[in-house]
């Protein structure tokens, strides 16, 4: 069959407790469902902290500690911190987690844009945590802040700690700010880059717009680079599945999609690798072992984390 990477985004940053009962809050189900899904399948998971008592999003970093030791503890998958972390984060806050854990992936930021998350405000009437809705309508006026100086910064840290940077693109222009950084030699290949979809504020979520992604990067990078695709919402498999045959990878979990399908919640993300492991075989696909996507992406190794 042939191989392709499969990664799963645990909790993130965007959904609130209020909005599912199976989003991981605390760090032992974040973990666990971190776990699980390596075991369903995921080869990486990319991995947020979050306040155990109220599921705001955190930069403590000792709460991150905690997720990821016990990832590494009982699973060989790839663990990929981020860095984008929250809204009520700073960069330095963002980026705290690299050089303490010394990962072998790091999520990274292509640029700044609005991420605006206010509209679902709406769809609720009742909030389990007072801080919930002032979270999401403050995106109204929120601009998530990457510049290029914080670029470099960030990229000298992961380079500093032997950190492979995992690159979020959220529209073309991302696109070429990477190729930007990589012809003045701050990345190495093979670029890996998440194309990040359905953000308002950046590019949609449909296959025309994949496609026009796909097409920028092969311009720009050639053969020195591979994807993956993320899809926020109800298109999550439908674009992770044309990613994957186009020759890249996918992202599922609780971060990006809430949903198995029309009307029914997913209980964990376990479920959701689950169903992308289902589709991907019907095509004739496997997802990428752990120490497969290391040789792939050409990482340092778990046994040089700081875990």
């Amino acid at each position: 069959m042939k191989k392709f990477i499969l990664n799963c985004a645990v909790t993130g940053a965007i959904h609130t407790p209020t909005m599912a009962p199976y989003l991981p809050i605390k760090p032992r189900d974040i973990a666990q469902q971190a776990i699980d899904a390596v075991n369903a399948g995921a080869s990486t998971v990319h991995v947020h902290a979050r306040d155990p008592e109220t599921g705001i999003p955190t930069g403590d970093i000792n709460i991150m500690g905690e997720i990821v030791s016990r990832i590494h503890s009982k699973c060989d998958g790839v663990i990929c911190i981020t860095t984008g972390g929250g809204m009520n984060m700073t960069v330095e806050q963002r980026i705290a987690s690299v050089p303490e854990f010394k990962p072998e992936l790091a999520s990274c930021n292509l640029g700044s844009m609005n991420f605006a998350l206010f509209p679902v405000v709406e769809k609720f009437k009742e909030w389990k945590h007072d801080w919930e809705p002032a979270y999401l309508e403050g995106s109204k006026e929120f601009i998530f802040r990457n510049t290029f100086k914080d670029l470099e910064t960030i990229f000298q840290v992961m380079k500093d700690s032997g950190t492979k940077p995992e690159l979020e693109a959220y529209d073309v222009g991302h696109l070429h700010n990477a190729f930007f950084c990589f012809d003045r030699q701050l990345l190495t290949e093979p670029v890996y880059i998440q194309f990040v979809m359905g953000i308002l504020g950046g590019i949609d979520a449909t296959i025309p717009h994949l496609l026009h992604m796909k097409q920028t990067a092969d311009a720009l990078f050639k053969d020195k680079y591979l994807f993956s695709t993320i899809a926020a919402g109800r298109n999550e498999f439908a674009l992770g599945t044309t990613s994957m045959l186009l020759g890249g990878g996918a992202r599922v979990g609780l971060e990006d999609n809430l949903w198995l399908e029309k009307g029914k919640m997913a209980k964990s993300n376990a479920e959701l690798v689950d169903k992308m492991v289902r589709i991907a075989r019907e095509f004739g696909y496997e997802p990428a072992s752990p120490d497969e996507t290391r040789e792939i992406l050409n990482l340092k190794g778990r046994n040089q984390v700081n875990m």
